[in-house]
């Protein structure tokens, strides 16, 4: 069943995209050749630490039963890595790409975003792929203030896509949000079987939820690996991932987890400068 929220309710979880959104700057202060996928996510763990806020993704459980817990705060799947990407010891090197995925629950409601970030210098096509991913989550926005069903919406996306001569992962889509990470309904990128039949949903007031498309350079088909987390393209060609959390107000659609106002900032429950201000360099080895 599909819970939706009040605008007192729509303005605390507005708190929490904040938060997501500021560890994303954090993040894009120190993406670089050299920096490791595991500093990265103690960049995001110790901005959480300092907002008070939980990581939603840090143990969250495994779909099969007894696999391994999810162990970071994010994700980041580098290059052909779609989503689910564990940090580790890789370090980034010029011309790859890094999808950083990562929410909190804050006060008790909860921010998701992602966003692919380039490592220095990349090759014209893979931004192009960058670009297009992005142009997809900018394209659901815009239509969610005319559109009535989110079915309506999905097609569009995915036709944007196949006109760039790009594909949508069809595995994976985005869920609604709001106390729990992942609320009814799914949100998929693309007219699933499920949008054709019971599983559409009205755009309207109160809904919140979180839209993430993927877009492969090649096939839309992915493979899990050995970690039995990480998930890749079939042919190994690059993948992109953005994600927001967007709220249906009665004045139209609404960012979550964008960049604040100075009002916002004033009445966040953390000290803002002071996290910002809190990042330490990160060593890029040699």
């Amino acid at each position: 069943m599909i819970q939706l929220k009040s605008e007192r309710e729509i303005t605390l979880m507005r708190q929490a995209g904040i938060c997501v959104w500021q560890a994303h700057q954090l993040v894009g202060q120190v993406v670089a050749p050299g920096v490791t996928t595991a500093e990265i996510d103690a960049v995001v763990s110790h901005h959480f630490r300092l907002c008070n806020a939980q990581p939603l993704f840090k143990n969250y459980p495994h779909q099969d039963e007894g696999g391994p817990v999810f162990p970071a705060a994010t994700c980041i799947s580098v290059n052909e890595e779609v989503v689910h990407g564990i940090p580790a010891h890789r370090r980034l090197v010029e011309g790859d790409i890094a999808s950083v995925d990562t929410g909190c629950r804050l006060n008790g409601w909860c921010g998701d975003s992602a966003y692919t970030y380039s490592v220095g210098c990349i090759a014209p096509h893979v931004q192009r792929l960058l670009d297009v991913t992005k142009g997809t989550l900018d394209l659901a926005f815009e239509l969610l203030h005319t559109k009535t069903r989110w079915s309506q919406v999905a097609r569009e996306m995915a036709q944007y896509v196949r006109d760039h001569g790009f594909s949508t992962v069809e595995c994976f889509v985005g869920h609604g949000i709001g106390r729990d990470m992942h609320e009814e309904p799914q949100v998929p990128n693309f007219v699933s079987r499920a949008l054709r039949g019971s599983g559409d949903f009205q755009v309207e007031p109160g809904l919140v939820i979180a839209v993430e498309p993927m877009v492969n350079m090649g096939s839309k088909r992915v493979k899990m690996l050995r970690d039995r987390w990480t998930q890749s393209t079939i042919d190994r060609k690059p993948s992109a991932h953005f994600e927001h959390t967007i709220a249906i107000t009665k004045a139209g659609p609404r960012w979550l987890t964008t960049a604040p106002t100075p009002e916002e900032i004033a009445n966040l429950p953390w000290d803002f400068a002071a996290a910002e201000a809190a990042l330490k360099p990160v060593s890029t080895g040699g």
